[in-house]
């Protein structure tokens, strides 16, 4: 997907703050107790298939919903979506909400499913 440049400089402007994580780091975080992965991306996407244990919590919602969801602000947050740009965003707004333990998962989803990671 090509995107607009005014898109990758907003990216570009708040990806310092997010820390990325690939999906092997992601992969051995998971088993770990108490480590959440979120998939950002819209109702459709999630419907066609997500990365297996995730929690669905749209962008466009994150940040309505993710203390009702994931209370303790201290927890590792793992977010993903398509290919790590919406993750980034939403890891820059949960982080200003108070979260500390945010990353995005650098190549998102398709990453996730070209390694023949678990998907539901």
């Amino acid at each position: 997907m090509a995107h607009s440049p005014a898109f990758l400089t907003l990216i570009d402007s708040v990806h310092s703050s997010v820390r990325d994580v690939s999906v092997g780091e992601t992969r051995d975080r998971l088993s770990k107790p108490g480590v959440h992965i979120v998939d950002v991306r819209e109702d459709t996407e999630w419907a066609a298939g997500h990365v297996a244990g995730a929690v669905h919590i749209g962008k466009g919602v994150i940040e309505r919903d993710i203390e009702e969801k994931i209370p303790d602000k201290n927890a590792e947050i793992i977010l993903y979506c398509g290919g790590g740009f919406r993750s980034v965003l939403a890891g820059d707004a949960i982080q200003k909400m108070g979260y500390t333990n945010v990353a995005s998962m650098a190549g998102g989803w398709r990453e996730w499913k070209s390694v023949g990671a678990p998907v539901e």
